[in-house]
């Protein structure tokens, strides 16, 4: 075992009666089959359960594993039960392999349950009367590691609590009664002082006793309530726990659900996570608490509870004020008052690499911490530490993510008489990263009189939102541009003929949509745009006054079951002032809202803010008609500048 544990006692006669006031018998129990499930599950066995010993047999209110004539009648011989002895005494029970004939499988014993390995820890009633023993049970030998034996100390010691809740709940009860009979009696004992008066004065004496003994019994049942909802408020902590962190995607998610899981038993809780040699606060993503801003990290050679709890590898209780002032900084003081609290407890979080930071609880009064209350705020911070470990990996991940699409963007090209723009906008769920992208480069073309080069444009968009879409993404965007440079001389309709014939060649799946557009200088400040559509969005064209057209013909999606469909392509000659505007579903699909009508909505907001620069009319699309969150966002935006206007750079393409 990694930790000592106490002693109990054994129950010996008063354990029957125990076991009574209990109220479990041989019938399954919804509470006890939860410390069974969650013994299996920190243990990684597939039987455990929850043994109380009678006379002549052990009954099993609580079991998890496979079927068999112990679950059907929910007891067992006390031959059954190798361990009783030494769980009776107090000690813990390990065995590493059963004695017999070889292994046996759980569930094959005549009657109870069996396996080659087993561990078995004393459940008491809360004053180290043992009634039992949670038991868990593997059907191959092995070694139990000391940190799973630390984690079943702790769902032992959960388990006596709530065993101990319903001694004292059933005491309370006999209490009540006893209370109410005390009231009668004395009741009675009044009634008879008037009929005789000669025994008036004996019957207001016994009434009194009766009234001081039943005032006693209520506070010892007050007394005894508190106990027991404590007990039961604990034990209810550690499932929750177990259950609720393991949900938890990301380190803000778990600080999230550390607030609501203590919302009951304390009044603030932090989380520190270790970080160039000191202490970073996860800060509150919906609640804002001064201290975590005025302290956001803590050097490991400072005075504070937490870096002592880190440093040292153990539980640190600061009771109160005065202890806090008496050995720690005056930082350390100032950020307890800064949140209102007096108390904390600091609990080292370990991870299966080594540690990982702090969990800190704080009380707004003097508070001392129970052995059951500690125990279970060590499990806890198991879990805690476990959903960390998971967080910072899945941080780790998307952050990588986001860069890896960061660098898939292009720097757009600086051309005398366009000025152009585009922004990409990531979902805000899963990897951050997907299969939308832009395109922006210069095709170098002979051109007389030293004119500009034309300029190819592309928005496209491959299905899904993660790492393989964002793949097949970069080998679309590189296999188009190779087509349209080995193309220079054609359109872009032949640029996508050449990419349909080499995607389906090699599979590439899945299918997206894409508009691919060029850009050739004419007469007058004038420039020749020629597209091709492949199933995406319709782009949407201002002329200088602000008219908005709908490019509406389109040819088939990107997919290699369509092989390669006819591509089209259609030409327009656009006049100084005029923009093109590109951009992928995340603009105008939402759910519960028709697409005509948000497409009309982005034609509206196009007109009433083209005269501003493209980068800012783009900020102003994101901010009012896309809907980030949903999908990713892209948008590209191409302006023929007026011939008054000073060539020069255009603005670069932004990850926002």
């Amino acid at each position: 075992m990694t930790r000592s544990a106490t002693p109990g006692r054994t129950a010996g006669p008063e354990r029957a009666p125990l076991l009574r006031l209990t109220g479990l018998s041989a019938v399954a129990d919804d509470g006890m089959d939860r410390f069974a499930r969650l013994a299996a599950r920190v243990l990684g066995v597939p039987l455990a359960f929850v043994s109380l010993l009678e006379e002549d047999r052990q009954i099993l209110p609580g079991a998890f594993g496979p079927p068999g004539p112990w679950t059907r009648t929910r007891t067992a011989p006390l031959s059954d039960a190798p361990w009783s002895t030494a769980v009776l005494s107090g000690r813990p029970f390990v065995l590493t392999e059963a004695a017999g004939n070889g292994p046996r499988r759980p569930g094959d014993a005549a009657g109870g349950p069996g396996g080659a390995a087993c561990v078995a820890l004393p459940v008491t009633d809360g004053a180290h009367h043992v009634l039992g023993a949670l038991c868990a049970l593997d059907d191959r030998p092995r070694t139990w590691d000391a940190e799973g034996l630390a984690a079943l100390e702790d769902v032992a010691a959960a388990c006596s609590a709530e065993l101990g809740s319903r001694i004292l709940a059933r005491r309370t009860q006999d209490l009540h009664r006893r209370a109410r009979s005390a009231q009668e009696t004395a009741e009675l004992t009044g009634a008879r002082a008037v009929a005789a008066r000669g025994r008036a004065e004996a019957a207001r004496r016994s009434a009194e006793v009766a009234q001081d003994e039943a005032e006693e019994g209520r506070d010892s049942a007050r007394e005894l309530e508190q106990q027991a909802r404590q007990g039961l408020q604990h034990a209810e902590l550690l499932l929750a726990a177990s259950e609720d962190l393991a949900q938890s995607v990301g380190v803000e998610d778990v600080r999230r659900r550390l607030r609501s899981l203590f919302a009951e038993p304390v009044g603030y809780v932090g989380l520190l996570l270790a970080e160039n040699g000191g202490l970073r606060r996860v800060q509150d993503p919906d609640v804002e608490y001064r201290a975590e801003g005025d302290q956001p990290f803590v050097p490991l050679d400072t005075a504070f509870p937490s870096t002592r709890a880190f440093r040292e590898g153990r539980t640190v209780l600061v009771p109160d004020r005065d202890a806090l002032a008496a050995e720690y900084s005056e930082e350390a003081l100032a950020g307890l008052d800064a949140l209102g609290m007096s108390a904390t407890l600091c609990v080292p979080l370990t991870g299966s690499r080594g540690p990982l930071g702090v969990l800190a609880l704080c009380w707004p009064q003097r508070h001392e911490v129970a052995v059951i209350e500690r125990a279970t705020f060590t499990a806890v911070a198991g879990y805690v530490a476990q959903a960390v470990e998971r967080a910072l990996f899945v941080d780790e991940r998307i952050s990588v993510a986001h860069q890896l699409q960061a660098a898939m963007l292009t720097d757009l090209p600086a051309v005398d008489g366009l000025e152009i723009a585009a922004v990409y906008v990531p979902a805000a769920v899963d990897d951050m990263v997907g299969g939308d992208w832009y395109d922006a480069y210069r095709l170098p073309a002979a051109q007389p009189h030293g004119d500009p080069d034309p300029v190819v444009v592309t928005v496209g968009d491959i299905t899904g939102h993660d790492m393989h879409a964002a793949t097949v993404m970069g080998q679309i965007r590189s296999m188009l541009r190779q087509a349209t440079f080995d193309h220079a001389s054609q359109g872009p309709a032949a640029a996508l003929a050449a990419l349909d014939r080499t995607s389906t060649s090699m599979l590439l799946e899945p299918g997206g949509t894409l508009v691919h557009a060029r850009f050739d200088p004419a007469q007058a400040g004038s420039w020749t745009l020629t597209w091709s559509n492949a199933g995406h969005p319709m782009p949407l064209l201002l002329d200088g006054r602000g008219r908005v057209t709908r490019l509406v013909e389109h040819d088939a999606m990107l997919h290699p079951v369509l092989g390669t469909p006819p591509r089209s392509e259609r030409r327009l000659t656009l006049g100084p002032g005029s923009i093109l505007f590109l951009y992928t579903d995340g603009v105008v699909e939402r759910r519960g809202e028709d697409i005509d009508a948000a497409t009309q909505r982005l034609a509206d907001l196009l007109a009433e803010h083209r005269a501003l620069p493209l980068p800012a009319l783009l900020d102003r699309v994101v901010r009012h008609a896309a809907a980030p969150g949903e999908d990713d966002i892209t948008l590209l935006a191409v302006r023929i500048r007026p011939g008054d206007e000073l060539p020069g750079a255009t603005g670069a393409g932004v990850l926002a």
